[in-house]
């Protein structure tokens, strides 16, 4: 009897990890920077400035069961573009400095909300966003979609550039916002990290 009981166990616990969903361990999600997109927009007193940025790399590694999270996600500062050739070169000379600091990059630390192997989640996500060479702390929405291994990304916050170093870009004809909005649209793929 004590055997057949041991036996029943064995063959309950054994059932049960292989009945365990793949986003019980580890895994990596990967960003495509060719289907992947980042908008910002800025208001000013005389108009609303819009423009776009090319993700350069994304590639974040999360435990499901702790909510930890390692990687980054990178975007090509000098590809950010509003379709003003005046307004971009100060924008690249005098506010990003794209040319001393190319990159800007998001590292997550901490995910709140749990990942559902299909369909939609809601998260919130915190950790370093890395400005001109200083991370400054920030946690952020995001919705994540998963079908099978196929994954998509959507995120909009704003940040208080002006309060993280970068140079105010007001007039004394124009004055604009001190924060300006951005919307990440990224999709790309997930896999146990194992698998990697």
């Amino acid at each position: 009897m004590t055997y057949l009981r041991s036996w029943l166990c064995a063959l309950f616990f054994l059932l049960v990890s292989f009945s365990l969903p793949a986003f019980a361990q580890r895994n990596v999600f990967e960003l495509d920077p060719s289907r992947s997109s980042v908008h910002f927009t800025l208001k000013t007193s005389l108009h609303t400035v819009h423009g776009t940025f090319r993700l350069k790399s994304g590639k974040v590694s999360v435990d499901p069961l702790t909510g930890g999270a390692s990687g980054s996600i990178v975007v090509d500062a000098v590809s950010g573009d509003t379709g003003n050739s005046g307004r971009d070169s100060k924008m690249h000379g005098e506010i990003l400095r794209s040319r001393i600091y190319p990159e800007i990059a998001f590292v997550p630390r901490d995910i709140q909300g749990h990942i559902q192997a299909e369909g939609d989640s809601q998260l919130e996500i915190s950790g370093a966003f890395h400005l001109l060479g200083l991370d400054h702390e920030i946690a952020v929405p995001a919705i994540v979609r998963i079908a099978g291994s196929a994954l998509s990304l959507d995120s909009d916050f704003s940040i208080p550039y002006i309060a993280w170093g970068l140079k105010n870009p007001s007039t004394f004809i124009l004055r604009a916002s001190d924060m300006v909005q951005l919307s990440l649209h990224a999709v790309g793929s997930w896999t146990p990290e194992s698998a990697n």
